[in-house]
């Protein structure tokens, strides 16, 4: 449902995640929490739908430490929708410089990813997702909000294999 490349962006089935695994992870790797700044970048804001639904009851993404803030400085990275516009360039870079190090960018949906169906456009500035890391792709038109829950858990469960009586 997510991967760490674009060509892994394969479908296939994985275990289970666990809440209480993936919480302790967060916990190891972020500290007690992981906080995202959102960037909508040039899209539908279709996207944007689903990440805003992230914080509501049916799927309550802060149980597991995960939350959505409103300043850069305040970010252990960043989730970036729609299709990265020349009018949003600027902005992009500005609000990721302001995010310390170490840093993480997450592209949600297809816009994010490829460019979506304006990848063609010459209106878009594709250049901050060529030239960066980019940690984890989760694809869409939108993209369910349990699809980034279930990328992001397993993305931070990687960083270290849970117990083989866990898994």
């Amino acid at each position: 449902m997510a991967a760490t490349s674009r060509e892994g962006l394969l479908l296939r089935e994985n275990g289970d995640i666990s809440p209480e695994i993936c919480s302790r992870e967060i916990r190891r790797v972020f500290g007690r929490s992981l906080k995202l700044r959102s960037i909508s970048a040039g899209g539908c804001n279709g996207c944007e739908l689903e990440l805003n639904a992230l914080s509501n009851v049916n799927f309550d993404m802060g149980r597991f430490g995960v939350e959505f803030v409103a300043s850069p400085r305040h970010a252990d990275g960043v989730v970036i929708s729609g299709t990265t516009t020349r009018a949003m360039a600027h902005a992009l870079e500005a609000t990721y410089e302001a995010v310390p190090k170490p840093r993480l960018i997450i592209l949600f949906g297809a816009c994010a990813i490829s460019g979506g169906i304006f990848r063609d456009s010459d209106l878009l500035a594709r250049e901050f997702i060529e030239k960066n890391k980019i940690d984890l792709y989760i694809p869409g038109c939108p993209p369910h909000p349990l699809t980034f829950l279930y990328g992001l858990l397993g993305y931070l469960g990687k960083l270290r294999p849970a117990p083989a009586e866990v898994r």
